[in-house]
């Protein structure tokens, strides 16, 4: 593979196919995988994450695959040195790099230049605790009035958020919104791909996928991990929220289940909104997204790797040109 495009990056919502056309375009070009989910970051959490089995994984090597905890609290800023450092690793070896995942921040911090604000454990708790103790809509109704801008980003449930927006205004003096990037120029030039299947379809796939996660053993899974010792982070993520209500009796394993669809479902209008905002990414036609699907990866394999072609091309004719590129 040519030095001019030496990473790819797979991205779009939760259940649209990203991992089976990551392996597929390693496959091709003789490389390796880096995870950028950070929930598949977590050892142990396999079938609620729908990580890929060694059998999926078709013989291609992955990297940053269950390599924390589920008892630690990973961070975008730990992610960000070690996939740096892995994919800075790879391509000095001569190794083409295909990241994939739907974690959008994840892949921001990775391929673009972003500095993360301080954190202390002393004011995160002090504002964790009146979380606890008034509920996120409170805190949310302190950011707008001091952050306007980070406010209208932020849900109102989402607590974790509201805190860490608080927490970066009192120790910087500054807005949150003011520390977030803007886009620029991508590390390594690399080429972002976008698979981005209609909204039903992905509903279906949601609702399939979910039925999947119970019979396999989802709830297994959670009840062995919590047995062992589940960090905050770790019990938020998606089918584990659920289960570990269903296992205290808070839920049925059918309202847990249908409640999980929803929530899913929720993610995915997020990330779909992330990705659109990105107009870096070059979005694979729909058609050929739902053929690889069904089964024939066949189509949308030819036109990534066309799309790999076009970007080399724009490269060697002009650096700037393979930075931003139009949609397919």
């Amino acid at each position: 593979m040519d030095a001019d495009v030496t990473v790819v990056v797979v991205v779009g919502p939760t259940a649209s196919g990203k991992s089976a056309l990551a392996v597929a375009v390693a496959s091709a070009l003789g490389g390796d995988v880096v995870n950028a989910d950070a929930m598949q970051l977590y050892r142990g959490m396999l079938i609620g994450t729908a990580a890929p089995t060694a059998a999926e994984q078709g013989g291609v090597r992955h990297h940053l695959l269950g390599v924390l905890d589920p008892g630690q609290e990973g961070s975008v800023a730990a992610y960000q040195s070690l996939a740096r450092a892995t994919v800075d690793g790879l391509l000095a070896r001569g190794t083409p790099v295909v990241v994939v995942g739907g974690s959008g921040l994840y892949v921001r911090a990775l391929l673009d230049d972003l500095a993360f604000p301080p954190t202390d454990a002393g004011v995160r708790a002090g504002l964790e605790a009146e979380l606890a103790a008034g509920g996120a809509p409170a805190l949310h109704a302190r950011l707008v009035a001091i952050d306007p801008a980070a406010a209208a980003a932020v849900l109102p449930t989402n607590g974790r958020r509201i805190v860490r927006a608080l927490e970066v205004q009192e120790l910087t003096g500054r807005p949150f919104s003011a520390t977030q990037p803007s886009l620029g120029p991508s590390r390594w030039e690399a080429l972002q791909v976008g698979l981005d299947p209609p909204l039903p379809v992905l509903d279906r796939r949601i609702e399939a996928r979910v039925d999947r996660m119970w019979a396999a053993g989802l709830v297994a899974e959670v009840a062995r991990l919590r047995a062992h010792g589940l960090g905050r982070t770790a019990a938020r993520a998606l089918g584990y929220a659920q289960v570990l209500r269903q296992l205290d009796g808070e839920l049925t394993a059918e309202q847990a289940r249908a409640d999980t669809v929803r929530a899913t479902r929720r993610f995915v209008r997020r990330q779909r909104s992330w990705w659109r905002r990105d107009d870096r990414v070059r979005w694979l036609p729909v058609p050929d997204v739902l053929t690889a699907y069904d089964g024939d990866p066949g189509p949308l394999l030819r036109v990534s790797l066309d799309a790999v072609a076009a970007h080399q091309v724009a490269a060697d004719v002009h650096p700037d040109a393979a930075r931003v590129t139009p949609p397919i």
